[in-house]
């Protein structure tokens, strides 16, 4: 059989693994001509690309579609489609307002959420984990963390949904996604004035006060920011809920043992098993020779994170869902200078969440036909996961 290889791919995206797995020992250096990238494959190689922002830029951005790739990539992706020295000045000031602190400060509201969120879905026996939950709730975290007013909430969710849910893989964005872009950019540009006439205890107003010296971020810097929320600080958080709810699923023995306390052990173990972000792009600076092969410069190139993850060398058995595995290698929120900024919130937020699920429901049962998943180059998990529920009594 050929081997083959693209994210564009729905066959591929439904069971990603097992290419993973031939791209390892067949093509660790893989090229694919239509989409016009190459794919690195095992951990060792992921690891010191995404340690290496010299040779394996981002200033294209993190996706290979033409929406998101490019000069302009920024747009979308803030800081985390910069390069040193801009990336470090821009890393640094947002850092200084998104602090550990603000986050756990955050974690009693974040529980009250998660509350507020399940309530009402778990009388009846049946939800959707996705829809009814798992989409709702990081967006009202963000929103809290922001300081969204509660009375624009439903309007910054559903801004925020109509960019994430596509079904189109590759190709531009659908126009009301790009509708969607636009009123968020309007909305938070707004607030923004707002804040800045009146500070509160919010990362808004953190954001309006970092400063390096004489160095503050702008009004059109602050909201790049706040647009990438939507993405890497809601969508991911959403997908590593669904995808830790299926990986439970799948795997009595070890739901168990999560169902009895070990829910941190669970994040992780989802995060390195089936991650919510399963590539990241970059582009070469220049001519790179890796296992016998030569990436050209300028070439796209993808890290496959979600294959680093599977990686036998690293993480023994590595198709086995083990809580008790050691994933202190895992890179699911990548390496080196992009490490994701809000992966303490993400892990925070995992661990609420499915801590107020375990409180509530003694075990549940998937309607794995009428699930559904999302469909994008780099992302992986769940639109639908129908759920019928044992309450605890």
């Amino acid at each position: 059989m050929e081997l083959f290889y693209s994210p564009f791919d729905f066959s591929i995206q439904d069971d990603p693994y097992p290419v993973y797995a031939r791209l390892r020992d067949k093509s660790p250096v893989y090229r694919n001509e239509t989409d016009d990238f190459w794919a690195l494959s095992r951990h060792a190689d992921v690891m010191a690309a995404l340690k290496d922002a010299t040779r394996f830029s981002s200033v294209n951005g993190l996706r290979i579609e033409p929406a998101f790739w490019g000069p302009d990539a920024e747009r979308f992706f803030s800081f985390v489609a910069m390069d040193p020295p801009k990336h470090t000045r821009m890393r640094g000031l947002v850092a200084r307002a998104f602090t550990q602190r603000r986050v756990q400060e955050l974690e009693p509201r974040i529980r009250e959420i998660a509350r507020g969120c399940l309530r009402p879905h778990l009388e009846g026996g049946t939800f959707d984990l996705m829809t009814d939950f798992a989409a709702r709730f990081p967006t009202d975290v963000i929103s809290e963390l922001v300081g969204v007013p509660e009375a624009d909430r439903d309007l910054v969710r559903d801004l925020g949904m109509a960019i994430m849910y596509r079904d189109e893989a590759g190709g531009d964005l659908p126009p009301e996604a790009l509708q969607a872009i636009g009123a968020l950019v309007g909305y938070y540009t707004e607030l923004t004035v707002e804040r800045s006439k009146e500070r509160r205890g919010d990362l808004l107003s953190g954001l309006l006060d970092a400063a390096e010296g004489e160095d503050r971020l702008t009004p059109e810097e602050i909201v790049g920011v706040l647009i990438l929320l939507v993405g890497a600080g809601i969508e991911t958080t959403m997908l590593l809920l669904g995808n830790a709810w299926h990986a439970a699923w799948r795997h009595p023995e070890q739901r168990a043992r999560a169902f009895a306390g070990r829910v941190e052990d669970w994040v992780e173990e989802t995060l390195r098993y089936d991650p919510p972000t399963q590539a990241l792009a970059r582009t070469a600076t220049e001519e790179i020779e890796l296992h016998g092969v030569k990436i050209p410069a300028d070439a796209r190139v993808l890290l496959l994170t979600g294959s680093a993850n599977r990686d036998p060398d690293v993480f023994p058995d590595p198709d086995r869902f083990d809580l008790d595995r050691d994933t202190g290698s895992s890179l699911a929120f990548g390496n080196g200078r992009h490490h994701c900024l809000g992966a303490n919130l993400g892990r925070l937020e995992a661990r609420i969440a499915l801590q107020e699920l375990v409180g509530a429901v003694a075990d549940y049962e998937i309607d794995i036909k009428a699930a559904k998943r999302v469909h994008s180059s780099n992302d992986r998990g769940f639109a639908s996961l129908p759920t019928r529920i044992t309450a605890r009594a």
